[in-house]
């Protein structure tokens, strides 16, 4: 699928997802009581700050650590660059990175993690995710990808699901879905 199919798909999700997070305002809280026990043996864990109606990852994020994980999010370096993931606590002070999204502070610890917890605009049930199309999340998915083994799941409401999402080989396909109405892993 082209680059134009993902525009439409992109634009189409962007007024969906609103009226989603408004009808399921605890879709996060349902999420995080469906996370299956596997998923609470992992030891460090990659969340995101939700930005405008993006599936809010705070209560899956908060049973994670509660298991035991530690949590991290993520920093884009630059426009052209890659992100970096840096530990994170709840009430840990925020500042704008690179492309202004919430992020650890400038010199907190950088972590590995071995679970991403990734947002997206659209998911198919093969692992197909749509981002918002800048490919940070399928560079830094790739780069640790191929450092060792690596968990991502993917956060969204359930209405956010479609029959097939456009992708092309650089995007980094889900290992699993996590939606206020259950949990999917894929092959």
């Amino acid at each position: 699928m082209s680059q134009a199919a993902k525009a439409v798909l992109r634009r189409q999700m962007r007024r969906l997802r609103p009226a989603l997070a408004d009808q399921y305002p605890d879709a996060a809280i349902w999420a995080a009581s469906l996370i299956p026990e596997h998923l609470l043996k992992f030891g460090a864990v990659a969340g995101y700050a939700p930005m405008g109606s993006e599936f809010d990852p705070g209560p899956v994020m908060r049973r994670l650590s509660e298991a035991g994980a530690r949590l991290s999010l993520p920093a884009v370096r630059d426009r052209v660059g890659g992100i970096d993931f840096h530990a994170w606590r709840a009430g840990d002070p925020l500042a704008p990175d690179a492309l202004g999204v919430p992020a650890p502070l400038p010199g907190s610890e950088r972590v590995v993690p071995d679970l991403i917890l990734a947002p997206m605009l659209a998911f198919d049930r093969r692992g197909g995710r749509l981002g918002q199309g800048g490919g940070y999340f399928d560079r830094a998915i790739a780069d640790l990808r191929a450092r060792g083994p690596l968990f991502v799941v993917g956060l969204a409401f359930a209405g956010q699901e479609v029959a097939e999402t456009p992708c092309e080989a650089h995007d980094a396909r889900l290992d699993a879905i996590l939606t206020e109405t259950g949990y999917l892993e894929v092959g």
